[in-house]
C-alpha cells in the first residue's frame, strides 16, 4: 500500500495497523507524523510517543496505581504511532505492558509502529520469543508494512554540507 494511499485514513477506520520498518534515516517517523496528521486533519484522535517513552510511561502509572487509566487513555486513541521500536531494547516488565496495550487496542484501534529492525530482530528488543510471537501474531492480523529503504537522510544532507 502506498503512503498517499495510506493518508486517505481508511486503514485507521478499518483498525488496522502500519508498521514502518526501516534503517535509521530513511524517513519512518517523518511519514508516521504526515500519516498522524491526516488522521487528524480528518478528525481522528491520535497520540504519538516513542517506545521507550511509553514503556516508561506505563511503568510509573503501573507504580502509582494509575496503569488502568492510562491504558484506557492510549486505548482510547483511534491512531497511536509508537516510533522508535526496537532502539532501545525493553525490560521484562516493559515488554509485557507494550504487549498488554498492543492486545488491549487489537482490532479497537488502529496502530502505527516505525522501527529500525527487522520483525526476527524483534525478540532481541522484547526479550522473549513466546511474547514477541503473540505481540506480531496480534499486529499483523490486520496490517500494511512500509518497507523503507535507501541511504539515510541525514547523512546525505551532512555531506551536501559539507561538499557545498
Amino acid at each position: 500500500m502506498q503512503v498517499l494511499e495510506l493518508a486517505r485514513c481508511e486503514w485507521v477506520e478499518r483498525r488496522e495497523n502500519v508498521i514502518a520498518l526501516g534503517p535509521s534515516g530513511t524517513g519512518k517517523t517523518h511519514v508516521a507524523l504526515g500519516l498522524g496528521l491526516a488522521a487528524c486533519q480528518k478528525g481522528l484522535s491520535v497520540g504519538f510517543t516513542t517506545a521507550a517513552a511509553l514503556v516508561s510511561e506505563m511503568m510509573e502509572a503501573r507504580d502509582e496505581r494509575r496503569l488502568l487509566r492510562f491504558q484506557k487513555q492510549m486505548a482510547a486513541y483511534k491512531l497511536l504511532i509508537i516510533d522508535e521500536l526496537g532502539f532501545v531494547p525493553l525490560s521484562k516488565t516493559g515488554a509485557e505492558l507494550l504487549f498488554e496495550l498492543i492486545a488491549q487496542r487489537y482490532e479497537r484501534g488502529a496502530t502505527l509502529i516505525t522501527s529500525n529492525l527487522p520483525f526476527d530482530e524483534w525478540t532481541e528488543t522484547l526479550g522473549s520469543e513466546r511474547l514477541t510471537g503473540a505481540l506480531l501474531d496480534r499486529l499483523t492480523h490486520h496490517v500494511n508494512i512500509l518497507e523503507m529503504n535507501g541511504d539515510s537522510y541525514r547523512l546525505a544532507q551532512s555531506r551536501a554540507r559539507r561538499a557545498g
